[in-house]
């Protein structure tokens, strides 16, 4: 029998799916693989092909593998070096650590990058919010060394080094080069913490004197949170330690309507992972009630890094034109909307 030889639509349909990127899905707990199932839907819509590795995580990992954080997930994300993740669960004062803490620690992710935007159509007490929080991610109390000093009494180290500060610092300002952003600002509790954040401090100042044409600032972190709650727009890009970043960019979150707005990404050497900020949000999870938005930019991030930035500028603008329209929002954001329903909302404005 003679072989058959692929037509010209055939072999191009092949060539295009051997070309498909290929990245590690982790749809996540609770509202996740909702969340994470919009983004999939936008993307796809966006008109870009990607070979999704999916992998369990967290809570869903535990139930189906007797382990949070499985050997083929760690395999994976190694491998495909690129990820969208859903929020996992992290039990509060009991339970296994943290999986999120604990794939960027294994993976040196060493960067959370968050862009905080206003949104016309989403009312909120500021206008006009435009704001890049960058967190150190590897080390600070969040390097999880505690121990039970005697009865009753527990001790938590935080640990700073001048390796991870010096490179979140240039993280920072080479973030701020690249995208014409005009200041840094680190903050710190320097005042009280010398030694700890005094050294944050000393390398970040170090890399700041190579940068001349971004203007560094400085500010101790409880002043800076009722700056940011009372004049956002005297911030631009802020330099953050973990414990520090974590919080501060929940506020700023709350600035531009919530964290159902808000995308997030994790970065290191030789990989990423983005991921919506929110939680799981158990209450809701199953109920096609959960916002999309922070996922779906999430994905549009993911596609910027993997080199489909015209795909990703669509993303960003058709939720942008939902969120502006105000016809179309979720509960979170004073509507009465689904999550397929504000889905296909975005879908439609690509279009």
């Amino acid at each position: 029998m003679e072989p058959t030889v692929p037509t010209k639509s055939k072999r191009a349909a092949a060539r295009k799916v051997q070309a498909a990127p290929i990245a590690t899905l982790i749809p996540g707990d609770g509202v996740g693989p909702e969340v994470i199932g919009a983004a999939l839907e936008v993307i796809a819509a966006a008109g870009v092909t990607i070979r999704w590795d999916r992998q369990s995580a967290g809570a869903a990992a535990l139930r189906r593998y007797n382990n949070p954080a499985p050997d083929e997930l760690i395999e994976s994300l190694k491998r495909t070096g690129v990820a969208l993740k859903g929020p996992l669960e992290t039990r509060i004062g009991e339970g296994y650590r943290s999986i999120n803490v604990y794939l960027r620690k294994t993976l040196d992710l060493y960067a959370n990058l968050r862009p905080t935007q206003s949104f016309s159509g989403v009312h909120t007490p500021f206008r006009n919010v435009d704001l890049i929080v960058v967190r150190e991610n590897t080390e600070d109390l969040y390097s999880g060394i505690e121990h039970e000093v005697a009865r009753g009494v527990v001790e938590s180290v935080k640990v700073i080094t001048a390796k991870a500060s010096r490179r979140i610092a240039r993280f920072a300002f080479e973030y701020a080069r690249r995208n014409h952003r005009k200041s840094v600002t680190a903050i710190h509790k320097a005042n009280i913490m010398k030694l700890s954040d005094g050294l944050f401090l000393k390398c970040a100042r170090a890399v700041a004197n190579e940068y001349p044409s971004i203007r560094y600032n400085e500010q101790i972190v409880d002043a800076a949170c009722m700056r940011l709650v009372t004049d956002p727009s005297s911030f631009d890009v802020l330099l953050l330690e973990n414990l520090y970043g974590d919080i501060v960019s929940d506020l700023c979150a709350g600035l531009v309507g919530g964290l159902g707005l808000v995308p997030g990404a994790n970065f290191g050497e030789k990989g990423a992972i983005f991921e919506a900020v929110h939680g799981t949000a158990p209450d809701i999870a199953g109920k096609n009630l959960a916002n999309p938005v922070a996922a779906i930019l999430s994905g549009a991030m993911m596609l910027e890094y993997i080199g489909h930035g015209r795909a990703a500028k669509r993303m960003r603008e058709a939720a942008a034109s939902v969120l502006q329209s105000g016809k179309v929002l979720t509960r979170d954001l004073g509507g009465k909307a689904s999550t397929q329903e504000m889905t296909a909302a975005v879908i439609r404005a690509m279009h």
